[in-house]
């Protein structure tokens, strides 16, 4: 009988992901394909499917409710976001058109984007896109943390051609 795969979970076991507090969430394109922009100089410039990336990323907190993207950067083939829930007893996000269930929490959250995202690109003739199914996330805990991911975020794309997600990154260490 063949095994099941079975995923080894990144959240912190016991802790509320719906309760206030800030977020640094990474995601990836599937395969991590360079598909959302280029580097050039320092700065990206993004695809079509990267700016609908940054559209859609820009319109979180206008469909959940205290909630809002404090930094991010789209690079070519992951995101990298700071999302912040803030003075919230009972986060109750709002609906958003994609949205069969209310989400309570960062994972739904993101599940929500990540849906977004690919429904846009099923009826705009990018049916092959995929995230990675997983995403990487950490939560800040202090403003020591949050000042070194927002550094580390503003910085991405100077240090893309060293940057382990390029999948070009051995031919610059050369």
């Amino acid at each position: 009988m063949k095994k099941k795969f079975r995923r080894r979970s990144i959240r912190l076991p016991g802790f509320d992901y719906s309760k206030p507090g800030a977020y640094f969430i990474t995601l990836c394109s599937f395969n991590k394909e360079l598909i959302f922009g280029t580097i050039r100089n320092g700065k990206i410039i993004l695809s079509k499917i990267g700016k609908i990336v940054e559209k859609y990323l820009e319109e979180i907190p206008n469909h959940f409710e205290n909630v809002f993207i404090d930094d991010y950067i789209i690079m070519p083939n992951h995101i990298h976001f700071i999302i912040s829930i803030v003075g919230v007893q009972n986060f109750e996000p709002l609906r958003n058109e994609y949205q069969k269930i209310i989400p309570k929490s960062i994972g739904s959250i993101v599940r929500s984007y990540k849906a977004s995202v690919i429904i846009w690109c099923k009826a705009n003739d990018y049916k092959n896109f995929k995230w990675q199914s997983n995403y990487f996330e950490h939560i800040i805990r202090n403003e020591e943390d949050h000042f070194r991911i927002k550094e580390y975020i503003q910085n991405n794309p100077l240090q893309w051609e060293l940057d382990e997600e390029n999948p070009l990154h051995n031919n610059f260490i050369k």
